[in-house]
């Protein structure tokens, strides 16, 4: 029997192995005294896997941390907000090999087992004045998971973290994760940060696998704003000290652990939608009966991508056709005589049909801080959800006054 079960206030150090730490560097702000400089590493080394942008304009950050990663093992990862070291010439390069080169030596790795990840401002260069002085200054713990996920945020407004265990027979293992992302979220992994740990012991092939099944339907169906980032990053350590046998795609583990990490990921995918800036709600959308799950896919992650529905929800209009229309163009089959449309539980359209529907029904579903809206093609038998959030006045102040 499989027991899957989130730890209160779990956090990427909660698998065993796994350690972190931050300062502030003053990187953000001069004399912000916010954590904006971290490291999480392994005592042991990991088997590792990760997915990155699909922007063709990839910061150095990111072009180094793939060129490493493809060896499939790792020890740590140095990380930054304040500055995205996103189109920064040859120096950005420079500097982020400097940056693992001071990372591997504060906890005594070799420069190649670290990798690296930035957030923050395009077009400006790191300050390697301070980060060379604060990377020295940090001393990873089994506690410091907090510190090392507030060290990534930007515009986030919460934390986003967790943990779980997962018992299979006489094996367990856990999964602990963190991730940030508010503004630049769109589906292929939005603008986010997301670091996994395990101490499961995983096959690299298999942790790959396993992670591009549990991004395709957590971090590629979120959506706020339709941008995104030269920098985005997700990342999985396995460092096997929970000495169970090696999963692989056949072993006896290998469905359980997928679950698992599903489960994580789901988690800190609808943590960035629900923190997506200036949001005040949660938009879930449901597409059932649809001919395949590309489709399903495609439905939901359009639907939920569309600005005018996000306006709506955030005004509490229940204007259906704004997901009808946004349905239409996304390129899923639909039969117009077989499409029923429901917010919450309040049919709003029918067969075809639009439905002389409760509107005060209606509003009070949109007026709940998770909305939930399923579309139903009845065509086929694929489903997917995909997650946003609404728009309001508050996400153009922020983005306006960014850098200023």
């Amino acid at each position: 029997m499989n027991q899957i079960v989130f730890i209160p206030d779990g956090t990427v150090t909660s698998p065993q192995g796994f350690s972190a730490g931050a300062v502030c560097a003053d990187i953000k702000k001069k004399g912000s005294k916010k954590l904006d400089l971290g490291i999480l590493c392994s005592k042991e080394i990991c088997a590792v896997a990760g997915l990155f942008t699909t922007n063709k304009i990839k910061s150095p950050s990111v072009v180094l941390c793939q060129q490493r990663v493809q060896n499939g093992k790792a020890k740590a990862i140095v990380a930054n907000s304040g500055c995205a070291n996103a189109s920064t010439g040859e120096q950005g390069f420079a500097d982020a090999k400097e940056m693992t080169t001071i990372a591997a030596k504060t906890i005594g790795a070799e420069p190649k087992e670290v990798l690296i990840a930035n957030t923050g401002v395009i077009g400006i260069k790191l300050p390697m004045d301070v980060i060379r002085k604060g990377l020295k200054q940090i001393k990873p713990t089994p506690k410091g998971g907090h510190d090392f996920e507030q060290s990534i945020m930007t515009t986030d407004t919460m934390l986003k973290e967790v943990a779980i265990t997962v018992k299979s027979g006489k094996s367990s293992f856990t999964i602990g994760g963190v991730g940030k992302g508010s503004g630049m979220i769109h589906p292929n992994l939005a603008t986010m940060l997301v670091f996994l740990t395990t101490d499961a012991n995983v096959t690299p092939v298999f942790l790959k696998k396993a992670l591009r099944e549990a991004s395709a339907i957590s971090f590629n169906m979120i959506s706020v704003d339709g941008d995104t980032s030269p920098s985005d990053t997700l990342l999985i350590f396995a460092n096997g000290l929970a000495k169970n046998e090696p999963i692989a795609a056949k072993s006896p583990l290998a469905e359980v652990f997928q679950q698992a990490l599903n489960q994580v990921c789901v988690y800190l995918a609808k943590a960035i939608a629900r923190d997506g800036e200036g949001a005040t709600k949660l938009i879930e959308v449901n597409v059932k009966g649809a001919v395949n799950l590309k489709e399903a896919r495609s439905a939901a992650r359009t639907i939920v991508s569309s600005n005018l529905l996000k306006s709506a929800v955030y005004g509490n209009d229940p204007n259906w056709g704004r997901v009808t229309a946004a349905l239409g163009r996304s390129g899923a089959h639909v039969e117009e005589s077989k499409l029923d449309v429901y917010m919450g539980a309040v049919p709003v359209f029918k067969q075809g049909e639009p439905v002389a529907f409760d509107k005060t029904k209606a509003v009070k579903v949109l007026k709940q801080k998770e909305v939930p809206i399923t579309v139903q093609l009845n065509l086929g038998s694929a489903e997917a959800t995909a997650w946003g959030c609404d728009l309001t006045e508050q996400y153009v102040k922020i983005n306006a006054e960014y850098t200023t």
